[in-house]
């Protein structure tokens, strides 16, 4: 009855405020103090999530309608990058839209569609993320006078530099999980020394087959040169042959091009599909002791497995000596205002508020390298291993191959590692991949 009396939104909460305790309560209470104004206003939000992770993201609208009397209206899209562009250019902007990654914010605020968020904005970002300066270069564009602002807030990070493997099947062998990069190739040739074969990889996935390797290679890429130089391969400021890049080809070849490091063969990489070849884990006796893949991946899974029990995983490490930190590639979502609503800046802002990230991270699917949450807060210790990950990066990038043009990072970037992997050199792939990047400039 109390609930029922407190009105609508506080009837759909998911969790009642003060209930938990593992929840940012106060952080509410402050932002409804700056925000309380905004009774009646309404706005409008327009994002790729449907389905369950549109449910997930909603269950966060109450929290602020409650807070400010706004209200938010979402729309999900299948085919966001083409009705964002759309509705951009024909005047009818939502208020809000989540872009799932940074090159299509960064063309829309080039073209004058996407509201500064303010300088603020972009030091809060610095100062309150894990890798802060990685996110706040993320959210930060060329606008139509030529200047940078930041024109987006990145809420709801994933990762992909994740070895999964079997703890019993490391038990039994007396394999430590490896610490630095330097004892990830130690191990490989440990457990070839001892008769078994490390590493399951799988490249296929219909027409988007060599995608799975173009992640290892992004993260070869952040273990082998600086962060800038990563930047400049993802816009050809340093070429596909440049040599840095031809060593980070060759040294993914170190892993799936020898015959003992990888199960069925190097033959069997680029015919292996992504989806089937974790389960090599689950073989008895094992077919590989080692997977590298992103958070998705226990999806495909044998049915049963228990992540933590029978399946875990360690963060790809990176090099021992160096002064490349700990770096982290992975994916987001970035959050951009396309008006001057009220009420939808004032939902940039509470995204802000740990209690924003924490509700989300009480349930399941949300990772966020926001150093003020409470960690306690993620529903299962997976995902706080996860967080934790995102929490110890020193440096942050996105996936590469979907900040580089659709022709080389969904084109050429693939079928160039099915080739890498099939018998040609490095040096030819990267010949052939940057003479498709000369023809598309």
């Amino acid at each position: 009855m109390a609930i029922l009396i407190s009105g609508p939104a506080l009837a759909q909460m998911v969790i009642e405020p003060g209930s938990d305790d593992r929840i940012n309560w106060q952080s509410l209470e402050d932002f409804k103090a700056a925000h309380g104004d905004l009774e009646g206003q309404s706005f409008t939000v327009l994002g790729p999530w449907l389905g369950p992770d549109q449910e997930l993201f909603s269950s966060i609208f109450p929290y602020f309608e409650d807070a400010t009397g706004a209200t938010v209206n979402y729309s999900g899209s299948d085919s966001f990058e083409q009705q964002i562009v759309i509705d951009s250019e024909a005047g009818s902007p939502p208020d809000v839209a989540v872009f799932p990654q940074p090159g299509l914010a960064a063309d829309l605020a080039k073209k004058g569609h996407l509201t500064d968020l303010g300088d603020e904005t972009g030091q809060w970002i610095r100062d309150n993320y894990a890798a802060g300066e990685s996110w706040a270069a993320l959210s930060t564009y060329e606008g139509a006078d030529g200047a940078e602002h930041t024109y987006a807030f990145p809420y709801k990070a994933d990762v992909k530099s994740l070895v999964w493997y079997v703890p019993e099947n490391f038990e039994d062998m007396g394999y430590e999980v490896p610490e630095t990069y330097e004892d990830l190739k130690t191990l490989t040739e440990q457990i070839v020394a001892d008769g078994e074969t490390p590493w399951c990889i799988g490249l296929g996935s219909g027409g988007a087959t060599g995608w799975p390797a173009t992640d290892w290679v992004e993260d070869i890429m952040l273990r082998m040169n600086s962060p800038e130089d990563y930047d400049a391969w993802t816009t050809n400021g340093l070429p596909f042959n440049d040599p840095k890049v031809v060593a980070a080809i060759e040294e993914f070849g170190w892993f799936a091009k020898n015959e003992d490091h990888v199960a069925g063969g190097s033959g069997a990489v680029a015919s292996t599909d992504f989806r089937d070849s974790p389960k090599g884990l689950f073989d008895s006796p094992p077919a590989c002791f080692m997977h590298r893949q992103a958070s998705f991946i226990p999806s495909f899974f044998p049915e049963g497995v228990e992540i933590g029990l029978d399946a875990d995983f360690f963060y790809f490490p990176a090099p021992a000596e160096g002064d490349l930190g700990q770096p982290v590639l992975g994916g987001g979502t970035l959050f951009s205002a396309l008006s001057d609503n009220p009420a939808a800046l004032a939902f940039i802002d509470f995204l802000k508020t740990p209690a924003a990230h924490e509700i989300w991270m009480a349930q399941k699917g949300f990772l966020t390298p926001h150093t003020g949450v409470n960690t306690d807060a993620y529903g299962d210790e997976t995902l706080q291993k996860m967080g934790q990950i995102l929490q110890d990066a020193t440096t942050f990038r996105f996936d590469g191959s979907d900040l580089m043009p659709g022709a080389i990072g969904a084109g050429a970037f693939w079928t160039g590692m099915v080739d890498f992997t099939g018998g040609k050199s490095a040096q030819e792939v990267g010949d052939q991949i940057q003479q498709t990047w000369d023809t598309i400039k």
